[in-house]
């Protein structure tokens, strides 16, 4: 597919946006929802083994605080097998996932999000999971997949989420008038104090996109 010299300098503006700033919202979002659980969920597994899971819980937050994956990845097996129905599990599996990838295990990381992908009936832990893959995916070159990914169905509260995601696929895909429609989606979904807002108008000014910025 041929572009004009303007669309091929709008293209590369994006994905140099991208390469700086295109994953962290995603992690914005789960280490976010990973304190909402911390205080969520602790005032209901004080008895027995349900206080013992969140103390394993915190355990492995202060572990990837630190960045030792090895210890996250092992206090997150231990929750797992111990306490397979908390609540904590699935939480833990994503931000096993995050340490896995900055560790540099994406195979790891891509296998845990794909097993909350395919298992949980938390829909908000399966639309953040989803959005992660999808830009492990997109980071890989596999469009085709990550989109049947995002299309997928989402949940009220993150198909702003969802239409970013379309419109970075978009881009990788040379889909330049997608990709503007995608972000101009986001951008109307989101509330006008989004801490993401501002990283999506950037990304659609990348591309020559126009939309209200009151």
């Amino acid at each position: 597919m041929a572009y004009d010299l303007e669309e091929q300098e709008q293209l590369a503006n994006l994905k140099a946006v991208w390469k700086q700033y295109g994953n962290i919202a995603t992690w914005v979002l789960i280490a976010g929802l990973g304190s909402y659980a911390g205080w969520s969920y602790w005032n209901s597994f004080q008895q027995s083994k349900s206080s013992e899971a969140s103390v394993l819980f915190e355990e492995l937050n202060k572990a990837a605080a630190g960045k030792d994956d090895k210890q996250v990845q092992r206090v997150t097996s231990d929750l797992k097998e111990r306490f397979p129905s908390s609540h904590y599990v699935e939480m833990s599996v994503l931000i096993a996932a995050k340490s896995a990838y900055d560790s540099g295990d994406i195979k790891h990381a891509k296998e845990l999000l794909n097993s909350i992908v395919g298992t949980t009936k938390n829909e908000e832990y399966r639309a953040l999971a989803k959005i992660r893959l999808s830009g492990i995916l997109l980071d890989e070159k596999s469009f085709d997949d990550a989109a049947k990914l995002i299309n997928s169905d989402f949940p009220e509260e993150f198909l702003a989420d969802q239409a970013d995601r379309r419109g970075d696929i978009f881009v990788a895909q040379g889909k330049v008038e997608e990709a503007r429609k995608a972000y101009q989606t986001a951008l109307e979904k989101m509330k006008d104090k989004s801490a993401g807002k501002p990283l999506v108008q950037i990304k659609l000014d990348a591309i020559g996109g126009t939309t209200d910025k009151s």
